[in-house]
């Protein structure tokens, strides 16, 4: 069992004795008409559990909320980047006062990313940040037919009829991109005009299976490389 949240206490610090863990952070924000607004902390929960269940890694509840400002005025409960950090190194720390010797943060909000960059270390507890769909041949979208297509492979929250275009960016050079990355992580409403970067019409639950699966494998092959990198913990 690699689930956290399933068990007791004395079966959970038993476990986390010596065992890496993975710590999923997702966000609570809109995505759309047809997607919840926790798709993040459901998608990064599930990269996260696979990747337990493949590595033997044992898998800790997800932290649901996140750095979401740029979503506004469509609803997003938000943490400031700090509070986001300090709740995150705490965490660690518990887990590292319970004995586990490595963990890793895997992160399922763009927007969170550069607030969890600081908190990799190499000393106890190893820490490494991953955010998960660096891992993905499709890159990133949002609410578009990456994550929708994930959404549908997991989940029965997904409305598709609601499913509309967004904004689907032109081809741009590298100092284009950075521009316009920046606009969209000031006002992601202003650049998208309605939430969604991204065609989500076009998405498939077989593509989110097979975007998972893959994500799943190279997560845990990038896990276990960084573990024996360094000293290797139990279990590892």
């Amino acid at each position: 069992m690699n689930n956290a949240s399933d068990l007791p206490d004395p079966d959970l610090r038993r476990m986390l004795s010596g065992r890496p863990a993975v710590l999923p952070v997702g966000s609570t924000e809109q995505h759309g008409a047809h997607l919840p607004v926790s798709t993040d902390s459901d998608i990064v929960s599930e990269v996260a559990y696979r990747v337990s269940k493949k590595c033997g890694y044992l898998c800790m509840p997800t932290i649901q909320y996140g750095v979401s400002f740029e979503h506004s005025p469509y609803l997003n409960l938000s943490l400031r980047g700090a509070t986001l950090r300090h709740v995150v190194r705490d965490i660690i720390s518990s887990m590292a006062s319970a004995g586990a010797p490595a963990v890793f943060v895997i992160n399922g909000h763009h927007g969170n990313a550069r607030h969890l960059e600081g908190l990799e270390s190499k000393r106890a507890p190893r820490t490494r940040v991953i955010s998960y769909w660096h891992y993905l041949e499709e890159g990133l979208d949002h609410a578009g037919d990456i994550e929708t297509s994930i959404m549908l492979a997991i989940s029965d929250k997904v409305r598709m009829s609601r499913a509309k275009k967004g904004f689907v960016p032109p081809e741009l050079d590298d100092t284009g991109r950075e521009r316009l990355s920046k606009r969209a992580s000031r006002s992601f409403i202003e650049v998208t005009g309605n939430g969604i970067w991204g065609d989500p019409r076009k998405a498939t639950a077989k593509k989110g299976e097979e975007m998972l699966s893959r994500a799943t494998r190279a997560i845990s092959i990038e896990c276990r490389a960084w573990l024996r990198a360094g000293r290797n913990p139990s279990r590892a």
